[in-house]
């Protein structure tokens, strides 16, 4: 069979429309199209290719599970889910994991056990969720409602109950609508589909105090910021503010679908048996490669490198804006990076990415004037070399263009 783009629109749910690039082999930070064209790749799956393409730990993690057992269902439990638990538990606040399929899946769960807990510690009337306006949570109706972009949530009928936002950042706003019939607040401890906005250590830390102070529980999405993407193991690590429940998946599984939502004994033990499932979650393939990844990033040499590589990126893209001026700042932590297009270029974060494209250069953007640039954690330097020097050509098509 002949596989082109045109067959997408034959056979696909409309729901997406992706470019005319179809990518049929990556290694480290490259990746080949059906033509055969390189691409130097600062995109990483949106923040998921943690190790780049076909990292040996994980290719030889995938083989060998393969070989044993695929699945089992969670009458059962498996070696691969109880050793990544162990290694999740030993490195973080946490006591307790829950495994599922995505970051919206354990999302899911967090919001679900956090109203449990309300319900159960406090009674009927403690339901508020605070949320902040353009977070991002996934796309089950239950999360999208909660992240804090409507456009996502409209269009679905009546949306699920007792869900406010705020802005990022205001601290008032935030003490205004906190109360004791708050359950939970949910954020991420660095802002991604959004802008890549990061937290004020003031907003942080108060979130963190309030949520004490009336008995809500504090919920990170950790989604895109977990597994080394910030520079620390999870962002919490960097920010000293510890989450009473946290979320994780993307890189979790270095491109192998896994989420988890991680917690304490004391909460998590609301979530009885028969409250909450999935059925692949804890998958032993699934564990097996995220435990190989979990692994290879969880080292001092990666976690540093990621800050040395992060620095790579801002000098390149400082040099780029001084050449071009398309920059109104340089946004982010680690490798989750955002260059934030000034009033000039407002809302042309597409016509960048296409350019990148073009000048073989995968990224992305967060939102209509944001690029993102979220790569493999352990990206050779000379590729960020090299990828910086595309995306300047990329630019200069842009503003000359």
């Amino acid at each position: 069979m002949q596989v082109t783009r045109d067959l997408f629109n034959d056979v696909m749910v409309p729901n997406y429309n992706p470019s005319a690039v179809i990518p049929v082999r990556g290694v480290g930070s490259r990746v080949w199209d059906q033509d055969n064209n390189e691409f130097i790749d600062f995109a990483g799956g949106i923040a998921v290719n943690c190790l780049g393409h076909c990292h040996p730990a994980l290719v030889n993690a995938l083989k060998e599970q393969g070989e044993k057992i695929w699945h089992l269902s969670n009458v059962m439990t498996n070696e691969p889910a109880l050793r990544l638990a162990k290694k999740m538990v030993d490195a973080t606040f946490a006591e307790k994991v829950y495994f599922a399929n995505s970051g919206a899946e354990a999302n899911e769960a967090a919001l679900k056990l956090a109203r449990r807990f309300a319900l159960d510690v406090h009674g009927a009337e403690k339901t508020q969720i605070i949320a902040f306006n353009k977070g991002f949570h996934g796309r089950t109706f239950f999360t999208v409602t909660v992240g804090g972009q409507a456009a996502y949530s409209d269009g679905f009928g009546p949306k699920p109950a007792d869900i406010v936002h705020c802005d990022f950042n205001d601290i008032s706003a935030f003490e205004a609508l906190i109360s004791d019939k708050t359950c939970a607040v949910m954020m991420e401890p660095l802002q991604g589909e959004g802008g890549i906005i990061s937290p004020t250590d003031d907003f942080a830390h108060k979130v963190r105090e309030l949520c004490t102070k009336h008995n809500a529980l504090l919920i990170f999405d950790e989604v895109q910021t977990g597994i080394g993407r910030t520079g620390d193991l999870y962002a919490y690590q960097g920010l000293n503010v510890v989450p009473d429940i946290l979320t994780t998946a993307k890189a979790l599984g270095g491109g192998f679908p896994i989420g988890a939502m991680i917690t304490t004994t004391a909460i998590a033990a609301h979530l009885k048996v028969g409250t909450h499932g999935s059925t692949y979650g804890g998958n032993p393939l699934a564990c097996a490669v995220a435990e190989a990844a979990f692994d290879t990033v969880n080292t001092p040499k990666v976690l540093s490198g990621v800050k040395e590589r992060e620095q790579l990126f801002r000098d390149g893209l400082n040099a780029i804006n001084e050449k071009y001026n398309v920059f109104s700042e340089i946004r982010g932590k680690g490798l989750l990076i955002g260059a934030a297009l000034n009033d000039k270029f407002a809302g042309r974060a597409r016509d960048f990415l296409i350019a990148s494209a073009n000048n073989g250069l995968m990224n992305l953007v967060a939102g209509a004037d944001v690029i993102r640039f979220t790569p493999s954690l352990v990206i050779p330097l000379e590729d960020i070399k090299e990828g910086l020097e595309r995306f300047d050509k990329a630019v200069s098509d842009v503003v000359n263009g």
